[in-house]
């Protein structure tokens, strides 16, 4: 298997956080784990390269490296009411002419934005820059409200640890769920969340431990086997129905029944690239009843079938 090349562009200056985010995933030899990615970083101008953690690092390789990258990672952009530079702009364009896969995390938007490639395209950023995103570039479908957004050639994440979400999805993307989840594991890093789920709750949630939808989530995890409904999630979490599903809304962003068929569909995606047990076997192990519905719950999921996705990732 060739390994994939990624490249992030640091831009004075570079957030510490947002360039680890994708160095974590892509650039560290995990032991266990085959090495699927070569990480490197390149500056406009190389040499020292102030950062907002009041050090300067040293970059050796220019621009020139994004001509050999096959994904290319904007980890912020700190001046989002300048214009970068001609020579910027055009080794994006250049990147991506040629095939290459343009990320960017946080306020790197941006400069995704001033590239033209988000035009009529849905993207998003820290929601408290998102506002200033959409004024600037009027023809980018902001939405806030997303943990990232991956069309494919271009994806653009929130702030902080969704950088860290969308790095997985591209994982998962690139080689599959199974292998997403064991360097997600390596990280200690919570399973899977979906691009869709909110940035931030709407309500304020409490805070108090014994709020925390943790156990539940855990004791759900480990039963998918079962027919597990809404009711039975709550009756656990002893609360009614109702409270569960603010509880959800709040802390994850989603519905129970919408968690618990993600989760499902997870499990699926694993089992088929890691057995060759039949599409009906792995239906009924992971909760969805019957191999048609596993299929149509798939399709609605990941847009293709259990048997292709088996075709692309078993290992």
């Amino acid at each position: 298997m060739s390994v994939h090349q990624v490249v992030a562009l640091v831009l004075p200056p570079q957030s510490t956080f947002e360039l680890a985010c994708a160095a974590e995933v892509f650039g560290v030899r995990r032991p266990g784990l085959d090495v699927r990615y070569d990480f490197g970083v390149c500056a406009e101008h190389p040499g020292p390269v102030p950062t907002l953690a009041g050090y300067d690092m040293h970059v050796a390789a220019g621009l020139e490296a994004l001509d050999g990258a096959d994904t290319v990672v904007v980890p912020g952009w700190q001046r989002p009411g300048e214009p970068a530079s001609t020579a910027v702009v055009d080794a994006l364009l250049r990147a991506h002419g040629r095939g290459a896969r343009l990320v960017s995390i946080c306020s790197g938007a941006f400069l995704l934005a001033q590239t033209g490639l988000l035009d009529h395209r849905r993207a998003t950023t820290h929601w408290r820059m998102a506002a200033e995103l959409a004024a600037r570039f009027p023809l980018v479908e902001v939405d806030a409200d997303i943990l990232y957004a991956d069309l494919g050639d271009v994806a653009t994440s929130a702030g902080t640890a969704a950088g860290i979400d969308l790095c997985l999805q591209l994982v998962r993307a690139d080689h599959g769920a199974a292998y997403a989840a064991q360097v997600a594991r390596h990280m200690i890093m919570p399973p899977h969340r979906e691009g869709g789920q909110l940035q931030y709750a709407a309500t304020p949630v409490t805070g108090r431990v014994s709020d925390s939808l943790a156990p539940v989530l855990d004791w759900a995890a480990e039963r998918l086997h079962e027919p597990l409904t809404v009711d039975d999630l709550a009756a656990r979490a002893g609360m009614s129905p109702r409270t569960l599903a603010r509880r959800f809304a709040e802390q994850l962003g989603a519905s129970p029944g919408r968690w618990l068929l993600v989760r499902r569909v997870a499990a699926a995606q694993a089992l088929l690239e890691e057995t060759d047990l039949p599409v009906e076997t792995i239906a009924a192990r992971v909760g969805l009843s019957s191999a048609t519905n596993l299929r149509r719950r798939f399709h609605d999921a990941l847009r293709t079938t259990p048997a292709a996705y088996r075709r692309s990732f078993r290992r």
